[in-house]
């Protein structure tokens, strides 16, 4: 089973641009995590089930029009689709600040298979001042209590942007970024924490040690071209399907957004 993440920075945008379609001929994923769609379910779904009539959709919308935004299109029917973090974890961390409620800008989509979930993210940026970087430490542990809860029920796949290098090997340029927004001491930790709990960064399960592998650039100075980037897309699953992982990647020939693709194919 293939399962793919991709931050499409405006579905429809990619769509327009005519890469949509041929990134689902060549991939062919069985199930496809998507963040910030920047659309509306009524704007996309009519024209996306006529386009992939092979996938159901699962959109979780903004009540913003026009951001952020996560969606799961699937191959495989599944049991349930729950939308967003459950109540008593929204009650119990503060989840909103002076950027505006997190809660409420559709940032988690999570299907519930017959063996397994699949949860996709759509991690609250920290801001180039750092001014949400107390969002982040809410956000952070909140969406792992969340999936170490469905844990106890079921195997997790959970995949995203989480706005994070997790270490120096994640980024171009480690030393310049020291500090920065999406490389500071809290939101790293926020990463150790997901791996303490046991759950796997499952790319370095396949290339532990190899540089230059990035899912974001900038759009200035041909940081694309020049592969100057970051990597803050991420699919992880927990320890218990380590064994059943066959290959992890990132895809960045897959244009359209400044995020590129990462997947990984699993025998479940």
């Amino acid at each position: 089973m293939k399962i793919y993440s991709w931050n499409v920075n405006g579905i429809r945008a990619v769509e327009k641009k005519g890469l949509l379609e041929p990134f689902f001929k060549q991939h062919q994923p069985d199930i496809f995590c998507v963040q910030e769609t920047k659309a509306q379910e009524e704007q996309v779904a009519d024209d996306f089930a006529q386009l992939y009539p092979e996938y159901e959709q699962f959109w979780h919308s903004a009540e913003k029009k026009g951001y952020s935004g996560t969606a799961i299109f699937s191959k495989i029917p599944p049991i349930e689709a729950i939308f967003g973090l459950p109540d008593d974890l929204k009650e119990k961390y503060q989840l909103d600040d002076g950027y505006g409620d997190t809660t409420r800008e559709g940032r988690v989509t999570t299907l519930e298979y017959e063996h397994y979930f699949v949860s996709t993210v759509y991690t609250p940026n920290a801001k180039d001042d750092l001014s949400r970087i107390p969002m982040r430490q809410h956000w952070d542990p909140a969406y792992l209590e969340y999936m170490k809860r469905l844990q106890t029920e079921k195997p997790v796949i959970y995949c995203g942007d989480f706005n994070v290098a997790h270490t120096e090997l994640d980024l171009a340029r480690p030393k310049a970024n020291k500090g920065k927004k999406g490389f500071t001491e809290e939101e790293r930790s926020g990463f150790d924490a997901m791996e303490a709990a046991g759950f796997v960064d499952t790319l370095r399960v396949f290339e532990p040690n190899t540089p230059d592998l990035y899912t974001w650039w900038s759009h200035f100075g041909g940081a694309r071209d020049r592969n100057v980037g970051w990597r803050i897309d991420y699919v992880m699953v927990h320890e218990s399907l380590r064994e059943l992982l066959k290959n992890a990647k990132i895809h960045p020939d897959v244009l359209g957004s400044d995020h590129c693709p990462v997947s990984i194919e699993v025998s479940l």
